[in-house]
Parts: structure tokens; C-alpha cells; sequence
């Protein structure tokens, strides 16, 4: 692949990240978020198509993939500035774009509301106006979020594409935006846009903002001896639909190829599980002894106590099922923490 760029969109056009003969039957994807969890696994992936040219969008740090180095080409700066989304989406001009740069944690939303909603509604203006203006025919993946079903009763159970919008989280409010935002632009503009409800999903690499990865840093840190044999822990009753997140980025490169513009889909296993499980998982994983105890900081204003998705469109559509079992998952989540605390 070509060489991996970390230059302005300006200097991209000036020096040539143009199609080449050796280009032809390949296909030019925009990636943002690149640098994220989920971002870096779906980057991963993409580097492994023989077919595609990857193009990733980073704001911050690329810690990340700083393995794909000499395999992508890396735009560094902020989706919040217009013009500079504009001159990117215009140097690059890709065929799939998958939208993956959000603020994407729950809990910090209600700490932060207006910064959840500046990155995840104005970064996503910003890129579909672009995309709008430079590239209209562009298959564009919005990942959206279970989050913006919100309060479901047991009657909206199994949650499915048609299940009424509760959100109750600035984090949900702010993903119901960039799904409808991007309804919109199929429906005013034609632009081919696929929508992603993901449901839960974990794996290595996960900020311990998350549940099973807050539990596995504790875990590592215990067995390591920074700190005493005691796991905290927030609601445990709650039931999720959970996946591993390279099931999941599996799932959005398959719906930017086959998925149907203007439709919505959700990912998730379709399984409820009570996150008492995954903890007790990872505590089985360990060959400490291990304490829970509540600690109340870790309650949110509000919680669903079961939630889980109907996932059969996206099976239709594209035929994905998980692949990876959640022990496994879990096993990775805690080797991961142990070799990062080391």
C-alpha cells in the first residue's frame, strides 16, 4: 500500500495521494475515528483488503496504529473544522466512508452534555456537508447507538429497528441526532447513507470508562499488587446485549458494502446477559482473591435494566454472526490490562 501520510489535505493533493494505474480496481475508503477502539480494530481489518486504500482521520494520539504505519494514510486534525473536513473529503474523494469519531462515553455525558453534543453532532455535519458537496455518491456508514432506544419496557423486547426513541442520556440524545441527521441527508440530498445501531461491545484496548474493562483493570492491578482485593462495582443487575468489538467492526464493513442506503440496522449478539456474569468471568480468569463491594459514584441517573437487540436485518443483509465467545473476549480484555499495567 502506499506510504502512510500524516500531512494536511492540501499538501496530500500537492504530493500525490492520486490514483495510480496500481489503484485502478481498488476502492478508497475514509475512515474517521481511526485512532478509537473500535476505529483501530475496523482499521485492522481494512488493511487486510487487498482492494482498499484506507484513509484515516485522527485528531489526537494514533498510540493505536502506529502498527499500520507504511499502510494508511493518516489526516491529522478536527472534524469540527468545516473547511478543513472539506479539503479532506476533496483530496481523498473516497468510495466508502464510515463514520466512526464520537464522544462514546455514557456516563461522562451527563458530566459534559454540550461537549457530547458539539462532537457528535457538529463533527458529523461537518463531514456529511462535505461528503455532500465533494462526493454524493459515497456509500457512508453513521455508527449510531442502542442508546437512542433509551428507556425500553419489557414489551420492546427484543429491541428492533421500529422500537420507539426513550432516550435518557445526553449520550443517547447525541446519537439520535447523527441517526436522524443522517436519515436526512439520504432522504433531502440522496446521499447513500447506512445507519449502525450497535448494541454493547468490548474487547482489548477498551478505556476502563466501560464496565468489563474497569473490572479487568481492577483484577490486573490486584494481581499486580497496586491495590487491595477489592473490585468495585456499579448496577450488576443490568442485562446487556454484548459482543466483541471485532465482531462488530466485521458487521459495519459489511453493511457499507450490503447494507441498503437510507435503512438503519442494529448489531449485537441478540443475547441479554447480567453484567454480574462478565464480572464473575474475569474474577474466574484470576488466580487472586477477589472482593466485590458497590461503589455508588458508579450509578448512572438512570439504567435499563435489560436490553438487547433484534438483529435480524443485519443477518438478512448481510448474512454476519458473531464469531468470538465472550470468555475469550474477556481473557483478552485482562491479558491486555495485565501486559499494559506491566
Amino acid at each position: 500500500m502506499p506510504p502512510f501520510n500524516q500531512v494536511g489535505p492540501v499538501a496530500c493533493m500537492l504530493t500525490g495521494i492520486n490514483r495510480s494505474r496500481e489503484w485502478v480496481e481498488s476502492v478508497r475508503v475514509l475512515l474517521t475515528g481511526i485512532a478509537g477502539f473500535a476505529g483501530s480494530y475496523l482499521a485492522e481489518l481494512l488493511v487486510r483488503e487487498a482492494a482498499v486504500e484506507l484513509h484515516g482521520i485522527v485528531h489526537r494520539h494514533d498510540r493505536r496504529i502506529a502498527h499500520l504505519v507504511g499502510q494508511i494514510h493518516l489526516h491529522r486534525g478536527d472534524l469540527r473544522n468545516a473547511l478543513w473536513v472539506s479539503e479532506v473529503v476533496e483530496a481523498v474523494r473516497p468510495d466508502y466512508t464510515l463514520h466512526l469519531a464520537a464522544w462514546s462515553d455514557v456516563g461522562g455525558s451527563w458530566q459534559q452534555p454540550w461537549t457530547t453534543y458539539e462532537l457528535n453532532i457538529q463533527c458529523q455535519l461537518n463531514l456529511l456537508e462535505a461528503l455532500r458537496r465533494w462526493q454524493p455518491t459515497c456509500r457512508t456508514l453513521v455508527v449510531s447507538s442502542n442508546e437512542i432506544y433509551g428507556l425500553v419496557t419489557p414489551d420492546d423486547l427484543p429491541i428492533d429497528e421500529e422500537t420507539p426513541f426513550r432516550p435518557n442520556s445526553p449520550y443517547g440524545v447525541s446519537k439520535l441526532t447523527q441517526d436522524m441527521m443522517a436519515l436526512q441527508y439520504f432522504n433531502s440530498h440522496h446521499l447513500p447513507t447506512i445507519r449502525a445501531r450497535s448494541f454493547n461491545h468490548l474487547g482489548p484496548g477498551q478505556a476502563d470508562d466501560f464496565a468489563a474493562s474497569a473490572f479487568a483493570r481492577q483484577i490486573a492491578e490486584i494481581e499486580l499488587g497496586l491495590r487491595e482485593p477489592v473490585v468495585y462495582v456499579g448496577n450488576l443487575s443490568a442485562e446487556r446485549d454484548f459482543t466483541d468489538v471485532r465482531d462488530v467492526v466485521r458487521a459495519y464493513w459489511l453493511l457499507a458494502q450490503r447494507g441498503e442506503a437510507g435503512l438503519c440496522y442494529n448489531i449485537g449478539s441478540g443475547k441479554p446477559l447480567p453484567i454480574r456474569v462478565v464480572l464473575d468471568t474475569l474474577i474466574e480468569l484470576s488466580p487472586a482473591q477477589i472482593r466485590v463491594e458497590l461503589d455508588p459514584s458508579r450509578l448512572r441517573p438512570s439504567d435499563v435494566p435489560r436490553s438487547y437487540c433484534d438483529n435480524r436485518r443485519l443477518v438478512q443483509a448481510t448474512g454476519w454472526q458473531p464469531m468470538i465467545d465472550l470468555r475469550t473476549t474477556l481473557q483478552d480484555l485482562l491479558e491486555d490490562w495485565r501486559a499494559h499495567l506491566r
